[in-house]
């Protein structure tokens, strides 16, 4: 009897001991697991932007912000073999710094994108990559089109500099790519459709900006820039497209952000939808608020993490401005602002590039000031009002003739000061402005700048109410009606106060 229960008492031990061990076993199968891992990926993100992780909600929505020290959701797991066994996370790099998607955030959505719901149908002409990706240097071992974006190691990188500012077609081009990819989460305002038919608009992919930028110098005997050989090109496509005929392009979108892009098919072309920095170098019959979209320019400067943005007492300078002075047509003013700022103690106006050290000492001072300056250049725009932004410090915009992105929806009046050229170069008025500006007028400024910063984000996948996300809502409110804000501009009074002396 004794040696019964004894080898009860055994049994009992060993078939313990052996669940223990299927349970633990189990366990490191889920956590390493593919298709199950331990923690679900329904129940965080984890995005890098810019060296910070940011936590965020499945859908979108930015929860809590941690410095690249803290510990990581999944500090316990070995990361190497995380990244080896879960789908490969996105990394688009340029000169303002990284952003990776991780793996949860392309989860399968079963859902879709519903083309029937989307804002806009786009078709897109599948021209050949030396019109797009080619000029990148991207060539296809397959004779494919398009690059596979959704492996990371297929999407080539834009360049970095000045060039980066006027990239906008490369991240609209991306995200129609990528709207045909169920796994990828991204707002459905636009989605790719293979028949033209059923499209609302027809996007043309073609780089202009990059392809001025790179190639507009003519070389060798040929006597013709291979910028303006692909413009001729384009325009004998066009024309010879049913698509084209069919509305004579007015359903047609065009990207032609950088000013000199686009400078010999305009004329041409010039029925269709352009996406523009500004109207500055183009006819009125050829471009026009009326049909035309503005984009930003995306930035070059570092974005601040709202966590932290330095507040009104810890910015000991007035109001910064670095940059091209000495510029032609409206942008002579920079250099009467030059002599009347440059001494001031609390004011920083100086000469400074965009490449390399000149853009971190821009960030820096950007985020030091109270007030950072938005000057009419060789044209209306520049990418300074959207370094002031994603900086949160509170631009000063000094140009009369500017058109500004998302304005029928966003009110700029709410974080920026408009000033007229003729008001801003009478001696005192701009100081004895921003001076007389008080802590509480400015911080609320600059909390609402922190609120509309992410609308001026390019990113890939695109989220929503981004940069991209928000050109193709513009896109879609220009096909029906047009309304904007630029009522509500709030020009500061030309009354001049006394000044002491």
């Amino acid at each position: 009897m004794l040696e019964k229960t004894f080898l009860s008492s055994r049994f009992l031990f060993s078939l313990t001991a052996m669940s223990m061990f299927l349970l633990f076993f189990y366990s490191m199968f889920l956590l390493h697991s593919d298709d199950s891992p331990l923690i679900p990926t329904s129940v965080f993100k984890l995005i890098i932007v810019n060296d910070q992780q940011v936590l965020v909600n499945p859908g979108g929505n930015a929860k809590a912000i941690l410095p690249p020290s803290a510990p990581s959701l999944i500090s316990s797991v070995d990361a190497s073999k995380l990244k080896e066994k879960q789908m490969a996370s996105f990394r688009i790099s340029n000169s303002t710094g990284c952003m990776d998607v991780s793996a949860s955030t392309m989860m399968d959505n079963n859902n879709g994108c519903n083309p029937n719901r989307a804002l806009l149908r786009v078709f897109m002409y599948n021209l050949p990559p030396e019109f797009h990706f080619g000029l990148l240097g991207w060539k296809s071992g397959t004779n494919a089109i398009w690059p596979n974006v959704s492996r990371m190691g297929q999407i080539p990188l834009y360049p970095g500099g000045l060039n980066l500012q006027h990239s906008i077609e490369y991240w609209l081009t991306l995200d129609l790519l990528s709207s045909s990819i169920g796994h990828v989460i991204r707002p459905c305002s636009a989605i790719r459709v293979a028949n033209s038919s059923q499209a609302d608009v027809v996007f043309v992919p073609f780089f202009a900006s990059l392809s001025y930028n790179r190639h507009s110098k003519t070389e060798g005997k040929v006597g013709i820039s291979e910028n303006k050989m692909l413009q001729s090109r384009l325009v004998q496509f066009l024309m010879s497209q049913h698509e084209w005929k069919r509305f004579n392009g007015k359903d047609h979108i065009i990207v032609a952000h950088h000013p000199n892009s686009l400078l010999y098919a305009r004329k041409k072309l010039g029925s269709v939808i352009f996406v523009l920095a500004d109207f500055g170098r183009y006819p009125t019959k050829i471009a026009n608020l009326g049909k035309d979209v503005i984009a930003p320019y995306k930035h070059v400067v570092r974005s601040v993490i709202s966590g932290s943005s330095m507040p009104f007492e810890q910015r000991p300078i007035l109001v910064y401005f670095q940059g091209a002075i000495y510029r032609k047509d409206g942008g002579a003013i920079r250099q009467e602002l030059f002599f009347l700022l440059k001494d001031e103690k609390d004011v920083h106006f100086s000469f400074g590039t965009a490449h390399g050290a000149g853009v971190r000492q821009a960030s820096q001072g950007m985020v030091s000031s109270k007030f950072c300056l938005n000057i009419a250049g060789d044209t209306p725009s520049s990418n300074r009002l959207f370094d002031a932004i994603v900086s949160h410090c509170v631009p000063v915009i000094i140009s009369d003739q500017i058109e500004l992105p998302f304005e029928d929806v966003i009110d700029y009046s709410q974080f920026s000061l408009f000033v007229r050229a003729s008001d801003a170069v009478k001696q005192g008025f701009l100081l004895n402005l921003l001076r007389g500006i008080k802590k509480d007028e400015w911080t609320r400024m600059w909390e609402r700048l922190k609120e509309v910063a992410h609308h001026f984000e390019f990113q890939f996948p695109s989220r929503q109410h981004d940069a991209v996300d928000m050109i193709w809502q513009a896109i879609a409110r220009k096909i029906s009606t047009v309304q904007t804000h630029r009522r509500k501009r709030k020009y500061r009074s030309a009354f001049l106060p006394e000044i002491k002396a």
